[in-house]
């Protein structure tokens, strides 16, 4: 009876997984999306607890307590610009879980394995399984006990590579951490021999597999574990701050592989369906956010494999500046005005005065859009979250096919902490590290207003010729500061 519950609670939860999934494709139906989410999880967490092999209720209840006030002060501290380092932690955790998990299920079937050794050889297969059942080994273990050779086998492969993807996503999620945290440079950075080093570890790890597959020991799973911790180190590494959107969502992939395989060893069919899931769904948008930026998806989970072929284009002329007034002298003359925002405006906190812009000049009977790149920030959909929270409405912001050929009709555009979508380097260089990335073409529309701390070449390191053009202005100051103060020029 308990286990059909448990089955038909899995069942539910794994569509209303999917329904969130499905859901957060959306900006209206984002916020009930998240609570399929969560009703999902929840229903999961109580069929585990109550289902076939529960136990240790006390110690279970204590860490789901303490896991969710932990959670809660997290979500309740942590601002919208630390999203995206939040989420490469957590990433983390899942790695290190699943690499926890599969040294736990090594252990049990190798103490499975040698309790049945122990046993006489006279005994049949059903008077094995009865001495192990009155043991009272535990449900996992008499779960393997059951297991045939071929079947212990399997779970040693499904096992091995549970902790292999974990140990990668840990390790990978840690730097990327560092890397948007600011605790470590955005730089692509490798180790003398570069990809040679992946290379030898990945075979490394291939031999490791062989080893263990055929003597079930802990030091080949051991040094399996050394060699994929310093995969996922080097690989993102690698990787430079341009490219940390698509290693955000890549790492999500490979926590949902690492869920999925963990799933298999421990027999759960949700962990497999959900894993399965991320997987696919973060390999699928990783795939799409390369494609926004012209970049090989193999080169980007190879390390940022490849390069450019010469030097940059170097970039004449200077940056003119302009004060609030200037700004909302041409913002009155307008028509038509496009906003698109940046990390900058993230970590300004501007959004709120973005909308109240945007209201303002909406009130005057101007056309107001928001045009985001696919890219934007440093977290699939950041920009969107973050007009969202602001209450901009939906139907204003655009994606950047949608609006990218409406520059030229343009009156004024407003970039608010933008540098590689809007930088026409990658059309005009082909040395440039963005060269062929699809970028918002805003240098076409007649007049380009840059909000911007200063003359920095910004996280990425890339030098941008549009803050040099004729038509470009630039608005300097710390973004909020400096729509507050043209929010004081527009009534």
């Amino acid at each position: 009876m308990e286990f059909g519950f448990t089955i038909a609670a899995y069942v539910v939860a794994a569509v209303l997984f999917i329904l969130s999934l499905g859901g957060l494709s959306g900006q209206e139906s984002a916020k009930r999306a998240v609570w399929y989410g969560i009703v999902g999880m929840g229903l999961a967490i109580a069929a585990t607890l109550v289902g076939p092999g529960s136990g240790f209720w006390l110690l279970s209840l204590i860490l789901i307590a303490a896991g969710g006030a932990i959670g809660y002060q997290v979500a309740t501290k942590v601002q919208m610009t630390e999203m995206p380092q939040l989420v490469a932690a957590m990433h983390s955790l899942v790695g290190l879980a699943a690499v926890f998990v599969g040294y736990v299920a090594h252990f049990e079937l190798s103490h499975v394995m040698d309790v049945m050794a122990g046993m006489s050889s006279t005994l049949s297969e059903e008077g094995k399984q009865i001495m192990l059942h009155e043991m009272d080994l535990g449900a996992f273990a008499e779960l393997l006990a059951h297991k045939t050779a071929v079947e212990q086998n399997i779970l040693r492969v499904e096992l091995f590579l549970g902790i292999f993807i974990g140990a990668v996503t840990f390790t990978g999620s840690v730097i990327a951490y560092g890397k948007l945290a600011g605790k470590v440079t955005s730089k692509a950075e490798k180790l003398p021999g570069g990809h040679i080093l992946n290379a030898a570890a990945a075979a490394l790890s291939v031999i490791c597999l062989i080893w263990y597959f055929n003597t079930g020991g802990f030091f080949p799973l051991f040094l399996m574990t050394l060699a994929a911790l310093f995969i996922g180190y080097h690989l993102i590494m690698g990787i430079g701050g341009a490219d940390m959107p698509v290693v955000v969502s890549m790492l999500n992939s490979y926590s949902g592989w690492a869920a999925a395989a963990i799933g298999f060893s421990l027999g759960n069919d949700l962990l497999i369906v959900v894993g399965a899931l991320v997987g696919s769904s973060g390999a699928i948008l990783s795939y799409i956010m390369c494609k926004a930026m012209n970049r090989s998806f193999v080169s980007v989970i190879l390390g940022g494999f490849g390069g450019t072929t010469g030097p940059a284009m170097e970039v004449e002329g200077e940056q003119i500046a302009i004060d609030a007034d200037g700004v909302a002298q041409s913002l009155e003359d307008a028509d038509s005005v496009v906003i698109v925002p940046g990390y900058g405006m993230a970590v300004a906190q501007a959004q709120q005065n973005v909308a109240e812009l945007t209201r303002r000049l909406r009130a005057k009977g101007k056309e107001v859009r928001f045009a985001i790149h696919p890219v934007a920030g440093r977290l699939p959909g950041h920009m969107n979250v973050l007009l969202a929270e602001a209450k901009v409405p939906y139907d204003i912001v655009l994606e950047m096919d949608e609006i990218n050929d409406d520059f030229p009709e343009t009156d004024v555009v407003i970039v608010i902490g933008s540098n590689d979508i809007v930088n026409p380097a990658a059309q005009e260089d082909p040395n440039s590290p963005i060269a062929g990335m699809p970028v918002l073409e805003v240098w076409k529309a007649k007049q380009v207003f840059v909000s911007k701390r200063g003359q920095g070449t910004g996280y990425s390191g890339i030098e941008n010729p549009l803050f040099y053009k004729e038509n470009t202005r630039m608005f300097y100051g710390d973004a909020k500061k400096s729509l507050d103060e043209l929010l004081g020029k527009i009534q």
